[in-house]
Parts: structure tokens; sequence; C-alpha cells
């Protein structure tokens, strides 16, 4: 019995501490939120993870990403994440994947998934990534909005039919009911955004960027793994 786990395995049980192990979960971006999803999950249990992200760690991300230190600027999240996994635990085995999901690439991103993490942005890719979670038959998990955002204790684990106060969340709703998918499990947050100070310029296709403190997508990227974590071990 690895001592490593001993504390959840007192909670959870041997029967779940072993399902978790033999599990193999995918998170697609390492940001604010799927950072700190990814290392729970190593820390949980979790024997198997694939992590998807095409970014390099910036300056800006040190504020509230996991893998955003002064030492890992430049490098790449997913190298970053690995590292700090096998530094958890070297058994788990980690794949990491440096690229953006898209439709016209889909099937490179699909394995053997027991479950999905989406911590992704963009709104195309996001609902593409869930309704093909849904045709494999991958259950699928989805963060929502958390940029401009400060109350961390408003977050919560619900059905995309219940939420509010969410741009993102409105406009995935939408597109998936258009699809013809009204129920879909979600992180989200009721709390109406703030309108932050801009200090830079934004990235061509967006008109402002987004504020962010770290308690707030850490929070959601926790709440995330335990929503895996509780639907693997049931």
């Amino acid at each position: 019995m690895e001592e490593r786990t001993l504390r959840a395995r007192m909670l959870l049980g041997d029967e779940a501490m072993d399902k978790l192990w033999n599990s193999h979960v995918a998170v697609f971006g390492l940001g604010g939120v799927g950072s700190w999803c990814a290392e729970a999950l190593a820390r949980s249990g979790v024997g198997k993870l694939t992590l998807v992200d095409m970014d390099n760690v910036g300056e800006s991300n040190i504020n509230r990403q996991l893998v955003a230190l002064s030492s890992t600027i430049g490098k790449p999240k997913v190298q970053v994440m690995e590292e700090r996994i096998k530094d958890i635990n070297p058994n788990i085995q980690v794949k990491t994947v440096v690229g953006h999901y898209d439709a016209q690439h889909r099937d490179e991103f699909f394995s053997d998934y027991d479950y999905l993490v989406d911590a992704i942005d963009l709104v195309s890719c996001k609902v593409d990534l869930i309704m093909s979670c849904r045709e494999r038959n991958i259950p699928v998990i989805s963060a929502l909005g958390t940029g401009n955002k400060r109350d961390a204790s408003l977050l919560r684990i619900s059905d995309i039919s219940k939420t509010t106060g969410c741009a993102l969340a409105r406009v995935v709703r939408k597109e998936l009911r258009n699809l013809g998918v009204t129920h879909h499990p979600v992180v989200f947050s009721p709390e109406e955004p703030m309108t932050p100070t801009q200090y830079e310029a934004p990235p061509p296709g967006r008109r402002s960027v987004p504020g962010s403190l770290c308690w707030v997508p850490a929070t959601a990227g926790l709440l995330l793994c335990q929503h895996v974590v509780t639907e693997l071990t049931k």
C-alpha cells in the first residue's frame, strides 16, 4: 500500500483507489483551470493521464497557473506539467500532446479515455470536443468562465441547463441546444463578471483581456477533479 495515497485511501477505500489507478483521464487545456485539475488528479491517485495544450508558459501566467514559475517561462506547459506529475508519482503514465484541438484534427486527440476534462476556451472547439466525446461514449465535464470573477465560493458543479451569470455558459448552452444536447456537466460560477482595467492590447479577435485571480480558476480546477474522481469511483 503506497504511503503517498494512503490518506485518500482512508476515505475512498481500496476498491476506489484501484479504480483510479487503472483509469485514464485526459485534460484538455493546462491554463489557470486545467493545470490545477491535472495536478489534483495525479495527487488523487489516477494512474494514467493525457495532457493536451499548445502553449508555452508566459510571465503573465504566473498569477494563476500552476505550471507558471520564473524557472518555467518559455517552456511548453505540457512538459512542465509532466515533470510535476512525475515528481508527485514517477509511476503515473503521462502522455503529452502539444497541439490545438479542433474539428479538423479531432481524431488525433482521442484515445481510450475513461474520463475527459474540457478546460479549453474557444467555443467552437469546446462544443466540438463535447460532441466528439458523446459520440465516443467518453464521459466529459467542462469548465466555463472564471475570468473577471473573484468569489471562488460561488463556483459549483452543475448541469449546463442551470447555468447563469456566465457569458461562456450562455453561448455553449445555445450551441449545444442547437445540436440537440440540453444536459452536460460543468463547473461554473453565477457571479456577474467585473469590468477589468485594461493594461495591454487584446490579442486579435478579442475585445479585451480578462482579469484573473489565482483562487478562482484554481478552485474550478479542483472541483473538476472532485467530479472526475467521484464519478470514476462510484
